[in-house]
């Protein structure tokens, strides 16, 4: 029990600093618009990373925590690109929302008792009895993904 304790404080921690470095990858660029995964530059990705934090991954750790077992739908990000995207909001502005609602979830994550870990929820394609646990280390996961992407094109 000892070391599932540390792995779920590690993991917030880590979401935290993720979350960090994210943004500061995403200003170490000259230019936002540079391109950074196939045709996303880094204003897109910061947004996408943004959205995909509060209307996925972050919306889901939340529904899991104050609902008994939610369904959630699937999510089309690029769909979702197309019809959301704001090309002029302020990228600074997307960084801190982005900022923000983490900041929020590691505090809710650390304030919730233990037994939040396993609360559980459902997905229309990958089923039933998934965790909480199992949205924050995908939420990781997702920010981590983009920050790799970032650091592979450098600092310009």
């Amino acid at each position: 029990m000892k070391e599932l304790l540390e792995y779920r404080e590690k993991l917030i921690a880590r979401l935290g600093e993720a979350a960090a470095e994210f943004c500061a990858a995403c200003e170490s660029f000259a230019d936002p618009s540079t391109n950074v995964e196939g045709e996303w530059n880094v204003h897109q990705i910061a947004a996408h990373t943004r959205d995909g934090e509060r209307f996925v991954y972050g919306a889901r750790i939340r529904r899991t925590l104050s609902e008994d077992n939610p369904e959630f739908p699937s999510f089309n990000a690029d769909h979702w690109m197309a019809e959301h995207y704001k090309a002029d909001e302020p990228l600074a502005s997307v960084l801190g929302e982005f900022s923000a609602s983490i900041a929020g979830m590691c505090s809710a994550l650390k304030e919730m008792p233990q037994e939040g870990w396993s609360r559980l929820s459902r997905h229309e394609t990958l089923g039933s009895g998934l965790t909480l646990q199992l949205w924050v280390e995908r939420s990781l996961a997702h920010i981590e993904e983009h920050l790799q992407s970032l650091k592979k094109v450098g600092i310009s």
